[in-house]
């Protein structure tokens, strides 16, 4: 017969192998956060541009394999803090939407890195690209945007 530690160990063992422990505790790590988090300060809406942001961070997260960081990422996404759609977005309404082309090689990769690859590759390093200060859901504050070249 199994002592209770042997029981322990296997059940352990079988939840990590099956991916299910770690799924569980970033679970509980979400569930605790919410339960710290004030409640009383009302969340502004999920603007189109964070909704992208977030689907982008997701991709990285799981091509990547870092299992525990997306599920607590979609945890706080489905519990406290945000309204994005449990079920990732298709990749191609993120590349439409970011208007974006791929090619075959591209697709293997998240767009992250196509959009960082891009920037990064560009032969062209005299002209900087202008980044403009996106939509900011009502409520949130403009301080930490880029001014423009008028300021």
């Amino acid at each position: 017969m199994a002592t209770i530690t042997e029981l322990k160990c296997a059940v352990r063992e079988t939840l990590e192998s099956r991916g299910v422990l770690g799924q569980l505790k970033a679970r509980i790590r979400a569930e605790v956060f919410s339960a710290l988090d004030d409640q009383r300060e009302p969340r502004p809406p999920l603007s189109h541009e964070n909704l992208l942001i977030n689907e982008l961070i997701r991709e990285y997260l799981e091509f990547n394999k870092y299992k525990y960081t997306a599920s607590v990422l979609t945890a706080v996404f489905l519990f406290s803090e945000s309204c994005q759609p449990e079920v990732p977005l298709d990749r191609q309404f993120l590349a439409n939407e970011l208007k974006v082309t791929e090619d075959t090689s591209s697709k293997s990769v998240p767009l992250l890195y196509g959009l960082v690859s891009h920037f990064v590759n560009s032969g062209d390093n005299v002209g900087k690209v202008f980044l403009r200060g996106a939509s900011l859901p009502a409520g949130t504050s403009a301080s930490n945007t880029v001014p423009g070249p008028d300021a």
